[in-house]
């Protein structure tokens, strides 16, 4: 009597490779702010080494490569409201460790169950991959992280504690952090780490977190100020008398949730 045939994984539409553009993927740097931390979302592999990485994907072959960075995202985090942009493509020719890689293909596809034959027709996978890197800023308070069928867990890590991550992801994370501060004002980044309403100690702030270094109290607020772009709505009531904050919000929130070109 023939053995059952496996239970349907999330691998099962990448045997053969036939809906995707092979050797071309997609890695995101998914980050968000919290308790005066910046931190980035990262999978941490069901298997019995200590193997994280980047939330990453492939392109489908009718499919745009932002709609594919943002459909990965939503996925991973559970929300459609985000700031997306692409920082970089990755195509050294020894950016993949060979044996490396192989074997872990064959961890995973084996922990899966599959036949031979299906392990032979995932062996595009382990080929040489040029890779899209992509950021997302969140709400981190909004986020609620998914596992795939192959993650023991997804957290939220610092990003000065990052661990160890698989290729060269680490350098990934490194070159979306420059991005971000090279276009945190002209972008308006700040404002897409943080709620919908927040105060302008809690941007200071932010901007603090993401530069580390202090920024005088007054002059910040008048350079935040002058940018023209927040909406101050009520104050915000902490219980003291006379000293209570504004709260302000950034309107345009939801109309520049992504900017196209690679920096």
């Amino acid at each position: 009597m023939s053995e059952p045939a496996p239970a349907p994984s999330f691998l099962d539409p990448y045997l053969g490779g036939e809906r995707y553009l092979q050797q071309l993927s997609i890695d995101c740097v998914i980050l968000g702010y919290s308790q005066r931390a910046l931190k980035v979302l990262i999978p941490k592999l069901d298997l019995a080494e200590d193997i994280r990485l980047l939330p990453s994907g492939f392109l489908l072959r009718e499919e745009d490569i932002a709609a594919a960075a943002r459909r990965i995202i939503e996925h991973r985090t559970g929300i459609d409201a985000f700031y997306l942009e692409q920082f970089r493509v990755y195509g050294s020719p020894d950016r993949i460790e060979q044996p490396f890689f192989n074997r872990l293909l064959g961890l995973m596809l084996r922990k899966q169950g599959r036949s031979t034959d299906e392990i032979k027709r995932m062996q595009w996978l382990d080929q040489r991959f040029v890779s899209i890197g992509y950021y997302a800023i969140v709400d981190l308070s909004s986020v609620r992280p998914r596992r795939t069928a192959i993650d023991a867990a997804i957290e939220w890590v610092a990003v000065d504690e990052l661990p160890d991550l698989i290729l060269d992801h680490n350098e990934m994370v490194a070159a979306a952090l420059d991005t971000v501060r090279l276009h945190f004002d002209d972008r308006h980044l700040a404002f897409h780490l943080l709620p919908e309403q927040f105060t302008m100690k809690e941007v200071r702030q932010v901007y603090e977190t993401v530069f580390g270094r202090q920024f005088s109290r007054t002059a910040f607020q008048k350079k935040v100020l002058d940018m023209g772009v927040l909406e101050r709505t009520t104050k915000k009531f902490t219980g003291a008398p006379n000293r209570a904050p504004y709260l302000y919000r950034f309107p345009a929130r939801n109309k520049c949730r992504s900017h196209h070109s690679a920096t």
